[in-house]
């Protein structure tokens, strides 16, 4: 459950364009840059526990690629999730996400996933063919994909390059992106501002709703909202979901090499 509400809060926010992009176009990004470190601790909670469930890291490093005699400059973007304490006893998890983006378009060009929890375990690769539009997984299965499809780690960055103006009149973004030898569409909305308190002063967010799959981990479509700050950065604050049993939340705890400083509000002391 523990990566299922990591991969969510990622998926959401953290996201890809099909509505807005039909061409592998140029993106500005203004939100961030290789050295970014971010790190959240995962807690839930419910009638009889309340407990820190796990944390997760998401680096962001350059690497260069040679294809056909020419050198692709990319981001090598690391998701790392674990459980923690009494998780462990009985669900532990150790999960690791890599994704190789396009510096110009944030398109993924490979996919790496190595999933291990409790009993279940899961490598993947993914190699995106940007010309003929396939996805190769494995080495072994092709599957069509659209022209601008994302994985989960990739969508989060995309979707923090854009701005609200980019949502449509309804406040939603339609959203593709490939996992587990699919393409699913998705919606995220938009729902306003507001200030989030952390251990460093109130911090100015948007508030995102990201439309989620309904089951097993979550009792409806929309039960998570997202709050990334409202600068030019983008970063995942905090997130709040009602799961099927309980509650959890996604806070961020430590960051580093940002774009630009956070905007924080300190308390002044009288």
């Amino acid at each position: 459950m523990i990566n299922k509400i990591c991969y969510s809060f990622s998926m959401l926010i953290f996201l890809l364009a099909s509505q807005l992009l039909y061409s592998q176009e140029a993106i500005i990004n203004e939100a961030f840059k290789s050295g970014e470190y971010l790190k959240y601790r995962v807690y839930y909670s419910s009638a009889i526990i309340n407990a820190t469930a796990g944390e997760a890291t998401l680096t962001v490093s350059d690497w260069e690629e040679k294809q056909k005699g020419e050198i692709k400059e990319l981001y090598r973007i690391t998701g790392l999730g674990n459980s923690k304490g009494m998780f462990n006893w009985f669900y532990k998890v150790k999960d690791r996400f890599e994704s190789f983006v396009d510096k110009s378009t944030i398109l993924p060009y490979a996919f790496i996933r190595r999933t291990n929890e409790g009993k279940f375990t899961q490598n993947d690769l993914v190699i995106f063919d940007r010309t003929d539009n396939k996805a190769i997984v494995n080495s072994a299965d092709t599957f069509n994909i659209p022209p601008n499809v994302h994985d989960f780690v990739s969508a989060l960055y995309f979707m923090r390059t854009l701005k609200v103006e980019d949502f449509n009149s309804d406040s939603l973004f339609f959203i593709n992106f490939f996992l587990d030898d699919s393409v699913y569409i998705s919606a995220v909305k938009y729902e306003g501002k507001v200030n989030i308190k952390t251990k460093w002063g109130k911090i100015p967010c948007l508030k995102i709703a990201p439309m989620m799959a309904s089951g097993e981990v979550f009792s409806d479509s929309y039960p998570m909202h997202v709050y990334v700050s409202d600068d030019e950065n983008h970063v995942p604050i905090l997130a709040e979901s009602k799961v099927v049993v309980g509650s959890v939340k996604m806070k961020l705890i430590e960051y580093d090499g940002l774009v630009s400083p956070l905007k924080i509000e300190i308390k002044k002391q009288e």
